[in-house]
């Protein structure tokens, strides 16, 4: 039986990976350090994720098992005969995974001779291919870095699927319960994978790999994020109820279409493909079921006006490509104003805004100095947005 080692046993791994794995006939191999969650699966051999619909449907999950990322000579064991890796562990712990990835790949090079392995990478990093390559070199002699350059591919993907925050209830009724949206598609870099390419359920192997990277960053998260900012001014707790307010539902769409016309232009893109999948998205950003709140998807403030994040990466893709940005800019004038005060960084940017006014923000923050025409677009926005979004229930 084919063997893939899943790092990570969270919600992407468990509740994402691991079904498309099984699905397509593999054994997983979790490799987690949370105990508990590894003697579960042991024990069950199993798990169950739950389909966030209006009629729940519960998926079983065979043919898993795990070990505990802690012994690196069970992980490695693992890895030395599998057929395929994954991870999921989150940027600050690819570090941490690296070594028992190095360490398999040794014992791989020393047993199975040139058999290639592919490690599709399920972070939310930029490069993150380049990134964990070089962390497992730091711990692999050297005399076997021209073997991991020869048979190891290391395969960026573009993680879309939803994963709500579970209730209190959820958990208590299953430890090793996942609950999730029923998409699941997978793209990954067809560039990068080293030998024959396999038929997994939901993996889609893409050439122009970065266009469907900034897919998701300036299609997916930029529109979830200006639902949610959006969202915040008409006081709705929950994503589907910004999708179910014609105003929101329609600036939110007109800023999904201005950067997807500047994506078609750049990575050419099929136009009415790109539609369809502005429509889809929008239509599961209204899964009532999936109970995603305005305060999970626009957490985190300051990181989603960067530079080169979702908002003003967007506007700055669209300048770029010859697309006015109209209602992407409407969109940054909403988080301007989001002031919610559980936000870990969103009370940072209000007293700033408070200080030196939102352009010295816009400037400084969001680092627009020089783009005075962008800058004056958002500036003229914010009064325009107060007054359209303004609470009203």
């Amino acid at each position: 039986m084919k063997k893939a080692v899943q790092f990570g046993a969270g919600n992407i791994g468990r509740g994402f990976t691991g079904q498309l794995f099984t699905e397509s006939g593999y054994e997983v191999v979790f490799v987690d350090v949370v105990s508990e969650v590894v003697d579960l699966l042991n024990g069950r051999r199993g798990y169950t994720i739950r389909y966030a619909k209006p009629v729940p449907e519960d998926i079983p999950i065979r043919g898993a098992r795990a070990v505990n990322g802690r012994n690196l000579e069970a992980v490695s064991d693992e890895i030395s005969d599998a057929d395929l890796l994954c991870t999921a562990v989150g940027v600050n712990v690819l570090p941490a995974v690296a070594p028992g990835i190095a360490q398999g790949i040794r014992k791989r090079a020393d047993r199975l001779g040139d058999r290639p392995l592919n490690i599709i990478i399920c972070e939310n990093l930029s490069h993150a291919s380049e990134f964990l390559c070089e962390k497992v070199k730091e711990t692999l002699p050297a005399e076997y870095h021209a073997y991991l350059d020869r048979n190891i591919g290391f395969v960026e993907s573009v993680v879309a699927r939803m994963v709500p925050i579970m209730t209190e209830e959820q958990k208590r009724e299953d430890p090793l319960l996942i609950v999730v949206e029923p998409y699941k598609i997978l793209p990954v870099d067809r560039a990068a994978w080293i030998g024959e390419m396999p038929e997994i359920v939901g993996v889609q192997y893409k050439d122009n790999f970065q266009g469907y990277v900034d897919r998701k960053l300036f299609g997916h998260n930029m529109g979830h994020a200006i639902s949610a900012y959006l969202g915040h001014l008409r006081g709705y707790e929950y994503i589907y109820q910004s999708m179910r307010d014609v105003e929101v539902f329609r600036v939110t769409r007109a800023a999904m279409m201005e950067t997807g016309a500047a994506m078609i232009r750049k990575w050419d893109f099929v136009p009415s493909e790109h539609e369809e999948f502005v429509d889809d998205l929008l239509e599961r950003f209204g899964n009532e079921a999936l109970g995603d709140q305005v305060t999970r998807v626009g957490k985190d403030l300051l990181r989603k006006l960067g530079p080169a994040d979702r908002l003003i990466g967007g506007a700055r893709l669209c300048v770029e490509q010859g697309v006015r940005p109209d209602n992407v800019c409407k969109g940054i004038a909403a988080a301007l104003l989001y002031d919610e005060p559980t936000d870990p960084t969103a009370p940072q940017i209000q007293a700033r805004i408070r200080e030196g006014g939102f352009e010295r923000v816009l400037t400084d923050l969001c680092g627009l100095d020089g783009q005075e025409g962008m800058i004056r677009t958002i500036l003229d926005q914010i009064p325009v947005v107060k007054k359209e979004f303004s609470c009203c229930g």
